[in-house]
C-alpha cells in the first residue's frame, strides 16, 4: 500500500534558472525577453527548445494554464495563483535529464493542503496541446486511483507515462521546501 504521507513532491529546474519561477508569472515583455535570452544562450538544452517559439508557447501556456485553473475550481480547489508551479510526484529520470540535471526543489505533499493541488498523469501541456483538454485529478482521485497498486512504481509502470505532474497553485509552501543542486 502507498503511503501518501512519505510522498515526494519534486521540481526540477536548469541549473541557469531560478529555483520555484514560472515563467508565465513575469509581465509579458519580460517574459518573452528572459524566454529569448534562454534559448540563445542554451540551444542544446531540451528544456529551451520550447522557448524558440515562444510566441506560440505562450499562447499555449496562457490557454492551458487558464483551462486548468478553471477545472481546478470546478473540482473544489481553491488556487491562490493564476499560473502553479510545477512539480512531479516522486522522481523522474526523464525530466531531470530534461532540465540538465540541474536543481532540484522537494516539498512533502502531506505539507500541503488539498484545496491548493492538482495532478495530471503525464505531461498536462501535451494532453491539452493534442487533446484540447486535460484529465485534472485532486488529491483523493489521485489517492482513490493509487489504491489499489502495491507501490508508486507499480502504479507508473501501469499508466505508461514518465510522471504524474503535480500543479501546486499556491506559493506558501515554498518555505518548507529543500533545494538540491545536482551539478
Amino acid at each position: 500500500m502507498i503511503c501518501f504521507n512519505e510522498l515526494m513532491l519534486v521540481n526540477y529546474c536548469h541549473s541557469d534558472c531560478t529555483p520555484m519561477m514560472n515563467i508565465m508569472r513575469l509581465p509579458k515583455a519580460d517574459a518573452f525577453r528572459l524566454a529569448h535570452e534562454m534559448a540563445e544562450a542554451h540551444p542544446e538544452t531540451t528544456a529551451f527548445y520550447r522557448f524558440a517559439d515562444f510566441e506560440n508557447y505562450y499562447a499555449l501556456r496562457e490557454t492551458q494554464d487558464a483551462y486548468l485553473y478553471a477545472r481546478f475550481i470546478e473540482l473544489g480547489g481553491q488556487p491562490e495563483e493564476k499560473h502553479p508551479l510545477s512539480f512531479v510526484i516522486e522522481n523522474s529520470d526523464y525530466l531531470r535529464e530534461w532540465f540538465g540535471n540541474g536543481i532540484e526543489t522537494r516539498l512533502l505533499l502531506k505539507e500541503v493542503d488539498p484545496v491548493h493541488i492538482s495532478f495530471t498523469i503525464g505531461d498536462s501541456g501535451a494532453d491539452f496541446q493534442k487533446n484540447g483538454y486535460v484529465d485534472l485529478l485532486t488529491l483523493d482521485e489521485l489517492r482513490s486511483r493509487l489504491s489499489e497498486y502495491e507501490s508508486f512504481d507499480a502504479f507508473m509502470k501501469d499508466t505508461g507515462r514518465n510522471y504524474v505532474e503535480v500543479q501546486l497553485w499556491s506559493d506558501r509552501y515554498l518555505g518548507l521546501c529543500e533545494t538540491v543542486v545536482n551539478i
